[in-house]
Formats: structure tokens, sequence, C-alpha cells
């Protein structure tokens, strides 16, 4: 029996509505605007088409973008003054500096001067500390995105095995405190784990996000899981032509596990949206008003 394909575009443009929604409510009773700047620092011609694509969705909704293109050389100085301006412009209400940087600037310090009720990448160390803390924050977009995909099959989470396969600060270890905020059980595994295999073939929930393309086999999953698959990779197709696939092995997996997530379709469109959910929430929390009811 094949698995239901979780439709995440589908599933993204209920939110985008919702999202617009509140956005004009919002501006109706308060005159704000939500505004968000994206800092891309060189020429990668991939990250240019996302920015836009970030910028489309937030006129669409009603926001504002403020887009800034730096040179690739552009100093680390000169990118760090760049960020306090926009952390003291009050059109601004997010700001997302796009990764991966060149190599004359250093990441983490970047990151850190980004005013962290303006970080709607939520990747602040003061976020990330909120969200292990169980505090109010501002959360990295991908998580929200795997949670949300994850409840549309499955609305509680209470008690099941959920199994995060990857560890990194951007989806991994934040994805793991959302999981265990849900009262899922929660392991968090990577390419060094023991018995990986074996571990997926528990989990109930399993999300992948280790950057290896179809890297989790159909048979390591569990008959009926949920696979929420966060993983992009471009390879050789049959045609001789590049084609993108998850960390999954979808093929495989899609004839055992009870729901599964194509890539591309999956959690790609939902990060956008939630980069727009996330707009919305600092918009909110800099005015002092309730949190968007998105």
């Amino acid at each position: 029996m094949s698995a239901k394909i979780i439709d995440g575009k589908a599933i993204a443009a209920d939110l985008r509505s919702k999202v617009a929604a509140e956005t004009g409510r919002l501006t109706a009773a308060h005159g704000l605007v939500p505004g968000l700047a994206v800092v891309l620092v060189g020429d990668n011609a991939a990250s240019k088409t996302y920015v836009a694509s970030k910028a489309r969705a937030l006129i669409e909704t009603g926001m504002k973008p403020f887009d800034h293109y730096l040179a690739a050389d552009t100093s680390e100085a000169a990118l760090l003054a760049l960020i306090a301006k926009l952390n003291a412009d009050p059109a601004v209400n997010g700001i997302l500096v796009q990764l991966p940087l060149p190599p004359q600037i250093n990441t983490a310090r970047v990151v850190g001067s980004i005013a962290p009720d303006k970080d709607v990448d939520g990747f602040h160390p003061i976020n990330f500390g909120r969200l292990a803390a169980k505090l109010p924050t501002l959360i990295p977009c991908t998580p929200i995105a795997c949670m949300k995909l994850a409840n549309s099959v499955r609305p509680s989470l209470d008690g099941l095995d959920a199994l995060v396969v990857g560890r990194s600060n951007i989806v991994g270890n934040p994805l793991g405190q959302l999981l265990m905020a849900a009262n899922a059980t929660v392991t968090i595994a990577h390419t060094h784990t023991r018995n990986l295999p074996d571990l997926c073939r528990r989990a109930e929930l399993l999300f992948v996000a280790i950057g290896h393309a179809e890297y989790v086999r159909g048979d390591w999953i569990k008959p009926g899981a949920t696979v929420v698959d966060v993983g992009i990779n471009r390879v050789p197709g049959a045609d001789g032509k590049s084609k993108i696939v998850g960390d999954v092995c979808f093929a495989e997996a899609v004839n055992v596990a009870g729901a599964i997530t194509p890539v591309p379709g999956g959690v790609g469109p939902m990060t956008i949206v939630c980069l727009l959910v996330n707009t919305l929430r600092a918009t909110c929390l800099q005015a002092h008003l309730p949190p968007p009811e998105v």
C-alpha cells in the first residue's frame, strides 16, 4: 500500500492565505505593515532566485520587502554596519542574512549582531536558548515547517517515538526541542550514530535532515510511520539531466510509510511561508501585541 503524500504546496498555500488575512487585520487595526529585510552577499544565482521568491511572497501577503544585494567582497564591518542600520529601522520588523556567507565574514558574529526580536531565522543564541527553555521566541523556519507537515496527518504527537536524523542548529536541534514540547519521545541521530537503520525502524515519526541523497532506505522505515524529508540534493538523472531528491529514497519509502513528504514539494514550500509567519510574529512582538493566530 502506498503512503499518503503530504502535499507541502497545498498546506503552504492554505497557511499563506491565513498569513495574508492576519496581516490585513494588523494593518487595518494598527496601521502596521510587516517589513522583512533580506541581505544577500555575493552573486549566487540560486540564492538570488530564492530571495526574489521571498520578496514576491511578502508582497502577495501584504508585507513589504527590503532587499539588500551586496558584492561578494563586502567586508564584515560593512555587513555589520548594515545590520545595525536595519536593527534601528522601525519599518524593518525582520532581518534575514542569506547563508552561507563569503569566507572573509564570520557567520556567528553576523548572526549574533541581529536584534533577537528581528531574528526571523531564529538563529540568534538568545532565541536558541529561549527555545530550549520553552519560552516564547522566534523559531527557525524549517523546524516549524516540519512540525506543521507532521501535524497535518498526526494532529497529536503526544507519546509518539520520534527520530530526527541530523543535529544542525538550523534544523535538527531546534526540531528536537519542538518535538519534546509536543510531548513526543525524541531521539536525535546523525551520520556517526551506530545502528541507525535499527533506530529508524522504531520511529513512528521520522525526520531526515542529514544532507546525503537518498541516504535512508525504504527497509529502514517502520511500516505506517510518518516521514518528513528535509533534504534537497541535486543528482544526475537517468536522462543525463540533474534532478532534485531528498535524504530519503522516496521510491522505496513510499511503499512502507503511512505518510511521507515529497522532494520537491514538501518541506521547501512550507519553509518560505513559515518565514512570513515569523515576520508577522516579530511585528506583533515589537508592537507589544498578542501573537498572530497562524
